[in-house]
């Protein structure tokens, strides 16, 4: 969700002239909408946001185009540069017929771009209608087409190996016990307590984005928020700053290393048993059980997903972060023949044995009729931790403005503050004034 950036925001010049000469669209759309079958005639474009399932989509591409004859294209943005993108793609005329709108925010900027999906074959599969975002009127924009969570992988056989259980791990003071407890004998183990903590380019993302989560899904708890503020406060901070210490001291490499590190390095940490905790989400189930081609194959016997924890009172009481930012829009400014290709494909993908085969290996439960049962035990761990009363910590990072700018000061400060070069009032500055100036600029 790996991934990665989730949000699509544009400035008002890009808007602007993104949205000129879109009048007169709705009529045209309509006639758009329908179900129907496939047909050569047109051809399919899907602007991918998820490097990690590049391979799995290309597939699955190729695959259709065999057995239909309709071309389908899959491209995918690097990791953290979704955005300038989408933007450059959707400024050509032969731009992308299928892409994401990951949240309201991004809604709010694409809805002129995005077809209403309400009567489409494709929506009339959906099982649920939780994850999908809608118009002022209920028209149906983008459709979330799975779910996600995310945690603390935890590989239990090196964990019993230290002398611990998961049961063992019940909140943050728990958790720094453990975790200081491998530290002090990594040697003796052969093992550190966390996968190195990484803010290159293709790991910072697990951090500010789905770490921040966490003082940002309690402090909009706190505060009601059901959409995006101007400001944030950094009432819960602190908590962060105590969860990123514990990341930091406790790894595979020294902090002022970080910088320099991996999402690629850190997975293989974990794959290799070179550490106990590797924060990430389900999508990582594949990567760490299946792919063999990274020199690694891990028994999912040995794996579970247990929650952030960062001293929040109560905090024995929550779940997984549960959410999506995985959700089709089709651009209802391509051709009829376009579009109709496109809803044809996307119905295949959820319907199909081959899409719905892919659909479960790399991104487990889908909310369609046809969804097959995902062996991911990472989804296992959510649904376990749900069924139990256990409270889901919703994905707050949805709200952002302008994503990856607010990403990109609050790794910096990250950057400086672990290299013991910078304060740690600029990471604080980076999340409370960053976000304020964010919000004005979008």
């Amino acid at each position: 969700m790996k991934k990665r950036v989730f949000a699509t925001l544009l400035s008002g010049v890009l808007v602007a002239s993104l949205l000129s000469g879109c009048g007169g669209s709705d009529k045209k759309a309509e006639t758009k909408a329908s179900g129907g079958s496939a047909s050569a005639s047109g051809s399919v474009y899907y602007l991918n946001f998820k490097p990690e399932a590049d391979a799995a989509w290309q597939e699955l591409a190729a695959k259709y185009t065999e057995q239909t004859g309709v071309e389908v294209k899959v491209v995918t943005a690097a990791s953290g540069e979704y955005e300038n993108t989408l933007t450059t793609e959707m400024s050509k005329s032969s731009a992308p017929t299928l892409f994401q709108c990951g949240n309201q925010a991004a809604l709010d900027t694409w809805k002129d771009y995005c077809l209403d999906l309400t009567d489409t074959d494709v929506y009339k599969e959906m099982t649920t209608d939780d994850f999908n975002l809608k118009g002022e009127n209920g028209e149906v924009y983008a459709i979330g087409y799975c779910y996600e969570a995310f945690g603390i992988i935890t590989n239990k056989a090196l964990l019993a190996e230290a002398g611990y259980d998961v049961a063992d791990i019940k909140d943050f003071e728990s958790l720094k016990k453990v975790a200081e407890d491998i530290t002090a004998r990594k040697d003796e183990l052969g093992f550190s307590a966390f996968s190195s903590a990484g803010l290159d380019g293709s790991s910072s993302w697990r951090f500010s984005g789905h770490l921040m989560n966490m003082p940002l899904f309690y402090e909009f708890r706190d505060d009601n928020v059901t959409s995006q503020p101007a400001t944030v406060t950094g009432a819960y901070l602190d908590n962060f700053k105590a969860i990123w210490d514990l990341y930091i001291n406790n790894a595979t490499c020294e902090p002022n290393q970080i910088v320099t590190k991996t999402g690629d390095e850190s997975e293989a940490e974990f794959g290799k048993g070179e550490a106990v905790f590797f924060q990430n989400g389900t999508w990582e189930y594949s990567n760490l059980v299946v792919d063999e081609s990274k020199g690694f194959k891990m028994n999912p016997d040995d794996l579970t997903m247990i929650p952030i924890y960062c001293g929040v009172e109560g905090e024995e009481e929550a779940g997984l972060c549960c959410g999506t930012e995985n959700c089709w829009a089709v651009n209802s400014q391509a051709s009829e023949e376009d579009i109709q290709a496109t809803l044809d494909f996307m119905k295949w993908v959820v319907t199909s044995d081959e899409g719905t085969t892919m659909m479960a290996e790399q991104f487990g439960p889908i909310p369609f009729k046809n969804a097959k049962e995902s062996e991911n035990v990472f989804f296992t761990a959510a649904n376990d931790y749900i069924s139990n009363g256990k409270y889901v910590v919703t994905w707050a990072f949805n709200y952002t403005p302008n994503v990856d700018a607010w990403r990109e000061a609050v790794v910096s400060a990250l950057t400086q503050y672990s290299a013991n070069n910078g304060s740690w009032d600029n990471v604080v500055t980076a999340y409370v004034n960053g976000w304020a100036t964010q919000y004005q600029q979008q």
